[in-house]
C-alpha cells in the first residue's frame, strides 16, 4: 500500500505547484541574470545540465540507513553490506562493492533538518506500477535513473508520493554511499538509482580515511556518468525550465526531467482518484 497521501481534491494542481517552485526558487536570482529576454530555450531533446554537478562536492548524497540493495545473494540492507559484496547493476551484470562512505547526523528536536540533508521519501510505487516495491529514502541530491537519465531526487519533489520524510521512529539520518570501480546503476528498493559518482576526493565522508587506508591518497581521474545527469544549476538554469514549462501547453519543449515530473504526479492523481 501506498504511503498517505493528502487527498488531492485540497490540494492545487500538482504541475502549477511545480512550476510555482521554481519561480519561487528562481525568483531571488533574478537581479544576477541579465535579461530574460536573452535567456535561450533548449529543445526537449536536450539535458537541462549533463554531467559533473555541485551536488556530487556535497557528502550528503547517499542512502539513509535501513535500503535495501539488490545484491547477488538477493537484497540487503545498504548498512549491512560490506567491500566485496556484489551489487547487481542495471547492465544486467554483478560487480563487487570498492568502497562505503558514511555519514551520520543529529540535531536538536526543535531545529528543521537542513534542506541538504532532510532524506526525501519515494512512495512505494510512485514510479510506476512496481517501483520502488517499498518506500524508498534518499538524500536530495542522490539521482534515480528514469527513462535514460539520471534525475537527482529532490528535482522531482511534488509533496505527495515524492516529498521530504523522516521513517516513523527515526531521529537521525545515518547515509550511506556505494563506490564501485566505474559509475552505475543499481537497485534500491526495486529502483534504478546512481553509485558514487566520485569527482575529486572523499573528505567529504566521515570514514574517509579508510578508503586512504585501503586505497592510499593518490588523486584517481573523475568517473564518466553512467548516463546524462540533469540538475538545474543557479537561476539561469531554473529560470530555463520555468520558460520552457511556461510554453509547453502550446508547444512541448520541457526538457526529460519535467517530463518525469509530470508523469509522476498524474500517477499520484490516479492513485488516489
Amino acid at each position: 500500500m501506498m504511503s498517505e497521501v493528502p487527498d488531492h481534491k485540497q490540494s492545487p494542481s500538482l504541475a502549477r505547484r511545480h512550476v510555482l517552485g521554481i519561480a519561487a526558487a528562481a525568483a531571488g536570482r533574478v537581479a544576477a541574470v541579465a535579461a530574460l529576454s536573452s535567456l535561450p530555450i533548449a529543445s526537449s531533446s536536450s539535458p537541462a545540465q549533463a554531467g559533473r554537478r555541485e551536488e556530487d562536492c556535497d557528502p550528503v548524497s547517499c542512502f539513509l540507513r535501513g535500503t535495501n540493495i539488490l545484491t547477488s545473494k538477493g537484497e540487503v540492507r545498504v548498512e549491512d553490506l560490506r567491500i566485496g559484496d556484489l551489487v547487481i547493476t542495471a547492465r544486467g551484470e554483478t560487480m563487487p562493492i570498492k568502497w562505503i562512505g558514511r555519514n551520520f547526523f543529529k540535531k536538536g528536536s526543535a531545529r528543521p533538518w537542513p534542506k541538504d540533508v532532510q532524506p526525501i521519501r519515494v512512495s512505494r510505487f510512485a514510479i510506476d506500477d512496481q517501483t520502488p516495491h517499498a518506500d524508498l529514502y534518499l538524500s536530495p541530491a542522490h539521482a534515480l535513473y528514469i527513462e535514460g537519465v539520471l534525475i537527482p531526487v529532490g528535482q522531482l519533489i511534488n509533496g505527495r508520493s515524492i516529498t521530504p520524510a523522516m521513517p516513523e521512529g527515526m531521529d537521525s539520518v545515518e547515509y550511506f554511499h556505494i563506490e564501485l570501480e566505474t559509475h552505475e546503476v543499481i537497485f534500491a528498493e526495486g529502483t534504478p538509482v546512481e553509485t558514487f559518482l566520485v569527482t575529486g576526493d572523499r573528505e567529504g565522508f566521515t570514514n574517509f580515511v579508510e578508503y586512504e587506508r585501503l586505497y592510499g591518497t593518490k588523486t584517481v581521474p573523475a568517473m564518466t556518468p553512467y548516463a546524462p545527469i540533469l540538475a538545474y544549476k543557479g537561476g539561469r538554469g531554473e529560470l530555463k525550465a520555468l520558460l520552457r514549462l511556461a510554453v509547453s501547453p502550446l508547444v512541448d519543449m520541457r526538457d526529460p526531467s519535467q517530463v518525469a515530473y509530470s508523469r509522476i504526479a498524474a500517477r499520484v492523481e490516479e492513485l488516489v482518484g
